[in-house]
């Protein structure tokens, strides 16, 4: 699969080709590419001149970058202490049902990508999800339904049946 290089190149005239710039630029690629592809990987090594294994570790070591396809939506379920004993398990597990995914993976249609995380830091508003960068507190089975209808609102499931 060949990839667009409109982004990179957009991307690579944003930041100075040294080394300092390596995680603004991986930033910035997984804005773009939706993770980080490995010949993008490549082509950041050349431009900053740092060697492909440092570029690479970079990549690999922070949570936050992602070396496989993600969806155009993240939906990241908190797992932290409140969460958990106030029903994030129920969460997570609606989710997989509806989506069709496990935690870590993205729905075949590129729409969704299901991530467990740890705490962020909402415990009064437990169980919590993040969406878009929205946090949705006091979530239930019920609002999750309701939720992904507004997400994905020309399906009436995400398994791809069109609404009437």
């Amino acid at each position: 699969m060949t990839l667009p290089q409109a982004p990179l190149q957009d991307i690579l005239v944003k930041h100075p080709h040294e080394e300092s710039s390596l995680i603004m630029l991986l930033q910035d690629v997984q804005e773009a590419y939706r993770y980080l592809p490995p010949e993008i990987l490549v082509e950041i090594a050349k431009t900053l001149n740092v060697p492909k294994a440092k570029v690479f570790g970079v990549a690999t070591f922070y949570k936050a970058f992602s070396m496989e396809p993600r969806g155009e939506t993240e939906i990241k379920v908190c797992c932290g202490t409140a969460c958990h004993v106030r029903g994030s398990t129920l969460i997570m597990d609606e989710f997989k049902r509806t989506l069709g995914v496990e935690e870590g993976e993205t729905t075949e249609d590129g729409k969704f990508t299901l991530e467990a995380v740890n705490c962020v830091g909402t415990c009064a508003m437990a169980p919590v999800i993040v969406v878009k960068d929205v946090y949705h507190g006091h979530m239930t089975v019920n609002k999750l339904g309701k939720l992904l209808k507004s997400l994905n609102p020309k399906k009436t499931k995400t398994t791809g049946e069109k609404a009437s």
